[in-house]
């Protein structure tokens, strides 16, 4: 089992198919909301390749000893992470966040995070951006804990469902 020690890197290219597998599985839980098979199926695939997207600014990975257990994606804009330069966000965007099933509780999301911003910090960002949907509500009480804070400006719908942001401001 897992050790007490969560280690943060950068994702390393020999990693990309565990840290996929972990993406993959972690995402999982939420097959059954989705309505229509197609839509979901969209989604897990996406997903599935999000590693190998050229926009990517960096990947984040936590791990215990050499096991994956959580990452997520960082992108310097909203044009980068969505295709969106509409929404005008021009600081580090996180996206795709998970951890493993057998990995939750732990404290690894919060760790990615933190991580997160000290990287927005670093690079003289003035705030750091996510976004969700109200399916992944133990997500939302684990930012809204963090400090995140609600962006209504910044949202967005994909297929029919509201992509909720939230905003953690840097500088203050």
């Amino acid at each position: 089992m897992m050790g007490s020690i969560i280690a943060i890197d950068v994702l390393l290219e020999q990693e990309k198919d565990a840290t996929r597998e972990v993406l993959v599985k972690s995402y999982e839980q939420y097959k059954d909301s989705y309505e229509n098979e197609e839509v979901w199926n969209t989604y897990i695939g996406e997903i599935g390749t999000s590693l190998d997207n050229p926009n990517l600014d960096r990947v984040l990975v936590a791990k215990s000893n050499d096991t994956i257990l959580g990452t997520l994606q960082i992108f310097s804009s909203s044009k980068e992470a969505y295709g969106l330069p509409e929404l005008e966000i021009h600081t580090p965007i996180v996206r795709l966040l998970a951890v493993h099933p057998s990995a939750r509780g732990k404290g690894v999301a919060k760790e990615l995070l933190k991580v997160s911003i000290e990287y927005a910090k670093q690079k003289g960002a003035e705030s750091l951006y996510l976004h969700t949907t109200d399916k992944m509500s133990d997500a939302i009480r684990l930012y809204e804990w963090l400090g995140f804070q609600r962006d209504q400006t910044k949202e967005f719908y994909k297929f029919d469902t509201l992509v909720k942001c939230y905003r953690f401001d840097i500088t203050e």
